[in-house]
């Protein structure tokens, strides 16, 4: 029961992505709502929640999406929630825009990384004036969804204690 509503999740936004937003064209560039789950783990559950959430997500899409090699996604999405999640272990939680900066911020740097994850791979064309738009388009629409990400987060995969006690959040 543990692993069935983070699965569900995961399925949904895979669906999701590979079907409606892939559709979707915002001035040459589409959504990418996949990168926006480890960066709502990040930001709920620290570092490990996102790295972790951040790889199995990208490797989901990386077995679906076809021209990139398989770990490209999930290399970049594990770097992005591992940040996310690390920046936010400093960070007050009083105001609910920091969480809508924070996933601006970590949507566009997760554009720009999965860019150079591309180069170290041999993927050409990455670095063009368009990754500009791309960063910006993801951007602007993950900050617009991540306060309903997170609560979809908070009730797929609570934070448990080791004494087996949810912690509020």
């Amino acid at each position: 029961m543990r692993y069935t509503r983070p699965a569900f999740v995961l399925f949904v936004l895979l669906t999701l992505q590979t079907t409606l937003f892939a559709d979707l064209d915002f001035f040459g560039a589409k959504a990418d709502i996949m990168l926006l789950l480890p960066i709502a783990a990040g930001i709920n559950g620290g570092r490990d929640r996102g790295a972790i959430i951040g790889f199995i997500s990208g490797l989901t899409l990386d077995l679906v999406v076809h021209g990139t090699p398989t770990g490209f996604f999930a290399l970049g999405y594990t770097l992005v929630g591992y940040i996310v999640g690390m920046a936010q272990a400093g960070v007050l939680r009083a105001a609910w825009w920091i969480p809508v900066v924070t996933a601006f911020g970590a949507s566009a740097f997760g554009v720009v990384t999965l860019a150079v994850v591309g180069k170290f791979l041999g993927l050409e064309g990455l670095f063009n004036r368009h990754l500009l738009t791309i960063g910006a388009v993801v951007a602007v629409i993950n900050a617009a969804l991540v306060l309903p990400m997170m609560r979809v987060v908070r009730w797929s995969m609570p934070v448990v204690t080791r004494s087996g006690r949810l912690v509020p959040t």
